[in-house]
């Protein structure tokens, strides 16, 4: 594999790179420099986990083998009105793209941290939007070939998408948004966030939500809260006390102290109510 394609590190700690502030060393750490590289270095690897902006990880502190980090693809333009991205584009970037090019479609995602591949792999959404709302097409590697898919082709519902259940990885993507008034298009982006500084702890290392919603009309935060666990510790890991449905990493929480505590919220939330809530966050 030729360096110039990628940059390599060996024995690189995890918790450098994910959101939660927690995971042991990848044994060798791979960041491509282009999606040629990216493609190389899949060829090469193909068994290796695939790195974003680490925003919905939970690493393990034993380490993993190979990790290839998507983060220097990061280029970005603006053909009409539609965005074409890299996979390793942080959403937050893109989100600030379009409003500067007056474009209507992101509001919703903005705040929401990780990276254009990461937010179409789990159909990112908040605020009555879903990432599949916008995307156009997706160009993957499939291991053997590049090859372009339309939004029908991906298989998008909610937090799912076709890439959890194959081995294609995203290299990059389109996004189809609206002209607007782009003063309308930066008060609801910043309204939005707002809400979110206002009731998310975004101060503190998390991996966001860690419980998918079983159903519109029932928030896992709230019943967390009833049942007495809101600010629940093991170790450095701690429920939350600003929002119940976040996991937050008090310092120097361990992957298996937030095992701990998901394996007693989804205990505690079955007896109460019969309903056993499934991980938005990925547990590597």
């Amino acid at each position: 594999m030729e360096r110039d394609f990628c940059e390599i590190k060996l024995d690189e700690p995890l918790k450098y790179h994910t959101s939660f502030k927690i995971g042991g060393p990848a044994r060798l750490f791979v960041v491509p420099n282009s999606i040629e590289g990216l493609v190389c270095a899949l060829s090469h690897f193909p068994d290796a986990k695939i790195l974003g902006r680490g925003t919905n990880i939970l690493a393990p502190d034993s380490g993993v083998d190979v990790v290839i980090s998507t983060v220097n693809l990061n280029k970005c333009f603006v053909d009409d009105e539609l965005i074409v991205c890299e996979s390793g584009a942080s959403l937050f970037s893109v989100c600030k793209k379009a409003s500067h090019n007056s474009l209507s479609g992101l509001e919703f995602a903005y705040g929401i941290p990780g990276s254009v591949g990461g937010a179409i792999y789990m159909n990112a959404g908040a605020y009555g939007g879903q990432i599949c709302d916008v995307v156009a097409w997706v160009e993957v590697y499939d291991g053997e070939k590049v090859m372009t898919l339309d939004r029908s082709q991906l298989e998008f519902s909610y937090r799912k998408s076709i890439f959890q259940r194959t081995r294609w990885v995203i290299l990059k993507a389109a996004f189809k948004l609206k002209k607007a008034d782009m003063n309308e298009i930066n008060n609801a982006m910043e309204e939005i966030m707002t809400r979110r500084m206002e009731s998310q702890p975004l101060d503190m290392p998390s991996a966001g939500s860690v419980f998918k919603k079983p159903d519109e009309d029932f928030y896992v935060a709230r019943v967390i809260e009833e049942i007495g666990l809101k600010g629940l510790r093991v170790g450095d890991a701690q429920i939350s006390t600003k929002h119940a449905g976040f996991i937050v990493n008090l310092g120097e929480a361990r992957s298996s102290d937030v095992l701990k505590l998901i394996e007693i919220i989804r205990h505690r939330v079955k007896e109460h109510c019969g309903i056993q809530l499934q991980l938005e966050v990925e547990i590597w």
